[in-house]
Order: C-alpha cells, then sequence, then structure tokens
C-alpha cells in the first residue's frame, strides 16, 4: 500500500525568478558542495510558484534519491530562515576542537622555536637544549623535533 499524499503542506516553497535563477546558475555550474546542489535541486522540485514545478515530497524523494527528512528540513528552513540560509551552512558555536594555545602562549612559543638556544644549553640526543638551573634541568625542544619534522 502507497503512501498517503499529504495535500497540504506546512512549509510552501515560493520562489521569485530571482531565487529560481540563482538556484538553476547554481546547479548550471556544478561547481558546489553535493548538499548545496541537492538543496537547490530539492528547492526547484518543490517550488509551487507560476514557474515552479511544484513536485510533491514523495516525487521529490525518489527524483533525487534522497530522505523524506532532507525534503522536510528545506522547506522548513527556507520558510523560517529565508533563502540564503538554506544555500549556506550554520556557523558551530564551538569549535570541533578546542584550541590550545591563545595568542599569548602561541607567541612565546614562536619566540621560543625561533630564539637562538641559552649559552648554557647542550644538544640532547633529539636535537633539544638542556638546560640547568638553579634547582632542576629542563628541556626545550625545537619546534621541529615536537612536530616531528626532519
Amino acid at each position: 500500500m502507497a503512501a498517503k499524499e499529504i495535500s497540504v503542506k506546512r512549509y510552501v516553497v515560493r520562489l521569485s525568478a530571482d531565487e529560481r535563477e540563482q538556484l538553476e546558475a547554481l546547479i548550471r555550474k556544478g561547481k558546489s558542495l553535493a548538499q548545496r546542489l541537492l538543496k537547490a535541486r530539492i528547492l526547484l522540485k518543490a517550488d509551487v510558484s507560476e514557474s515552479g514545478e511544484g513536485w510533491s515530497d514523495s516525487r521529490i524523494i525518489k527524483a533525487l534519491e534522497t530522505s523524506a527528512s532532507m525534503v522536510y528540513r528545506v522547506r522548513k528552513q527556507l520558510v523560517e530562515e529565508g533563502f540564503e540560509a538554506v544555500l549556506s551552512r550554520k556557523q558551530r558555536a564551538v569549535p570541533a576542537v578546542p584550541r590550545i594555545f591563545d595568542g599569548e602562549k602561541e607567541a612565546k612559543l614562536i619566540a621560543l622555536a625561533c630564539s637562538k638556544p641559552p649559552k648554557d644549553a647542550r644538544a640532547g640526543a633529539c636535537g633539544c637544549w638542556k638546560t640547568k638551573s638553579s634547582n632542576s634541568t629542563s628541556l626545550i625542544m625545537p619546534a621541529t623535533a615536537r612536530l616531528g619534522g626532519r
């Protein structure tokens, strides 16, 4: 038994002529992210304006080999956030990998790596500098040794 088609859509796609032209140009070029091209195709097929095709969700899903949730999300995003939001990726609030150094620590590290070794330093086996302070021995390694450089 086929899924029953819902005739009343909560998020109706109506594109202006300018928006349609932008989407068609994007697809024509083909030099964009696959996700962005898919969203552009969904919008063009779902458009119910005079020049639009007004396809049903099930027809779009079959033709573009995508999921129902993808079509729903694209429609919803267009209505709630606007045309530009659909085609651009949302920036993350927090980076995927937290920063190890802030600007001050990074500047100190660069200055240390680019500086000459201390006068009392002896070269170690790994190319690091051994310095003797009053109560302990510390190692200062060049950036190339830490990063596995040659």
